[in-house]
């Protein structure tokens, strides 16, 4: 090979390289939900509600504990409005819970949709954004300032530091017994139902001990 030619061999090489350094580089924000989007996973969780001011997609004051949690069995994810691969599908399973049970959603099951991207997630636009994938009442998408949304999010374990490499992750739990589990990856709706179940039961449960215990004595 003559010094011409290895010049140009490797003027390719260096050129084909920078190439691929580009595509990397302007590859989609999101590319790094697929990795842990492939398989679900679950375990148990403690979680804290942080008592800070934040708002519905309707413009409506709302402290979550007090408002969304105490009394109801929860259904919470993560999303934001400009989020293009892991949040629609998200959204999707949580549309297809409030679904399946029903009318037991905004009675005995409150399904929670955080903004982690409040700077530009205001009500109006997590409103245009709930039309896609909510059908009926209970379900609540919330945003706030960078420091409510913050403090909510570290209460809550799911505060990643940037928003556009967050997990795709549901929080299923009872408001009045603080059994919590956190679902990693795209969870079957069916799972999430079968845990929204499972602490149905446990509160009827606790509910005739605790009517028994109350029995007066003979």
């Amino acid at each position: 090979m003559n010094r011409f030619a290895h010049r140009g061999l490797l003027m390719f090489c260096l050129l084909a390289a920078g190439i691929g350094q580009a595509l990397a580089h302007s590859a989609d924000e999101h590319a790094g939900h697929d990795m842990p989007a492939r398989s679900a996973s679950s375990q148990s969780a403690q979680v804290k509600f942080a008592d800070v001011a934040l708002v519905d997609q309707n413009g409506k004051p709302v402290r979550l504990e007090k408002d969304l949690v105490t009394d109801k069995i929860v259904v919470m994810s993560f999303i934001y409005t400009s989020c293009t691969t892991v949040c629609p599908v998200v959204s999707s399973i949580m549309g297809k819970v409030q679904k399946q049970l029903g009318a037991r959603v905004g009675d005995e099951v409150q399904l929670v949709s955080i903004s982690i991207d409040p700077q530009r997630d205001d009500a109006k636009r997590l409103n245009d954004y709930a039309r896609s994938f909510q059908k009926g009442l209970g379900w609540s998408w919330l945003t706030g300032s960078s420091q409510s949304i913050n403090e909510t999010l570290k209460g809550l374990g799911s505060f990643s530091g940037d928003f556009k490499s967050h997990q795709p992750l549901i929080l299923v739990g009872d408001g009045n017994s603080r059994h919590w589990t956190r679902y990693y990856g795209f969870t079957d709706p069916a799972v999430l139902i079968r845990q929204v179940e499972k602490l149905h039961s446990q509160r009827n449960v606790h509910a005739k001990h605790t009517a028994i215990a109350m029995e007066p004595q003979p």
